[in-house]
């Protein structure tokens, strides 16, 4: 019995641990992207992704009923801010859609040379 109590114990100490660093991570996106040119997305979705891989690993075997009830509040915050994130990311990702196909469109008017490529040229209406 105490085995199982310890080993309970533990987990919901990695469950804490793990909750609490993700809610950092995402915190700390939350307010930088938008905002801090060098801020690394890639390397904070890395970070991100760890920690939802590793409260997958400690809840995979804990079915809705089991799941330690002093958490439950923690994870309904977390939800939101996740979901914040993801609409943030979202915006963030839109916005480079837009500046790419700026600058795309910037370039290819750059190259033309004033004459009629043989695209432009196939589809004219004449």
């Amino acid at each position: 019995m105490t085995t199982a109590v310890n080993e309970e114990n533990f987990r919901d100490v990695r469950l804490k641990t793990v909750l609490g660093r993700l809610e950092l991570i995402i915190d700390n996106e939350n307010d930088r992207i938008g905002k801090d040119q060098m801020f690394d997305i890639k390397t904070s979705n890395a970070h991100k992704s760890r920690c939802l891989y590793e409260l997958t690993m400690l809840c995979r075997d804990t079915g809705p009923d089991e799941f330690p009830t002093g958490f439950s509040s923690q994870m309904k915050f977390l939800k939101q801010k996740l979901l914040l994130n993801a609409r943030k990311l979202e915006a963030h990702l839109n916005a480079v859609r837009t500046v790419t196909d700026i600058l795309r469109t910037a370039a290819q008017e750059n190259e033309g040379d004033g004459t009629y490529t043989q695209e432009q040229f196939r589809y004219a209406e004449i």
